[in-house]
Order: structure tokens, then C-alpha cells, then sequence
């Protein structure tokens, strides 16, 4: 008979989503500053033109990107808490 996996501790969880919090503020940062010197300022006075969607886009995929690095960090480290 196989074994089930053991869930991880609490407090390694902690540490993921600790990381994954930190790391989410840190990429949608650095997305506001790539857009910014790109020229697309998210929260412009012009509204909601293509500028600012793209601006918009560069925060939530830095943000994204952010995460997937903490989770993969976790995962390298601690290994996979879903299996």
C-alpha cells in the first residue's frame, strides 16, 4: 500500500504565502516603473486609453510574475503542498 502524502506545516505555508504576498507587491511595482519609463502611465489623467491598459497589463503581469517565482521558490524548496 502507498503512503498519502503528509500536508506541509503551517508554518512552511506561512512562509509561501508570505513570500507570495511580498513578491506580488514587489513585480506589480516593478511593472508600474517598466511602464512608466515606457511611456505608459496606468494611472494617467487621460483616462482609459491604450496607454493605460498597457500600463495596467505591464502591473498585473509583473504582480502575476511575482507569485509564480515565490511558488516556484517554495516548490524547489519545500516541494509540491498539493501532492
Amino acid at each position: 500500500m502507498s503512503e498519502s502524502p503528509r500536508p506541509h506545516p503551517t508554518g512552511q505555508l506561512l512562509k509561501l504565502g508570505a513570500a507570495q504576498a511580498v513578491l506580488f507587491v514587489i513585480g506589480a511595482l516593478l511593472g508600474r516603473w517598466v511602464g512608466l519609463l515606457l511611456g505608459l502611465d496606468a494611472f494617467g489623467p487621460g483616462g482609459y486609453g491604450n496607454k493605460e491598459i498597457f500600463g495596467i497589463l505591464l502591473i498585473g503581469l509583473g504582480g502575476g510574475g511575482g507569485v509564480q517565482i515565490a511558488r516556484a521558490w517554495y516548490v524547489r524548496k519545500y516541494g509540491n503542498p498539493r501532492s
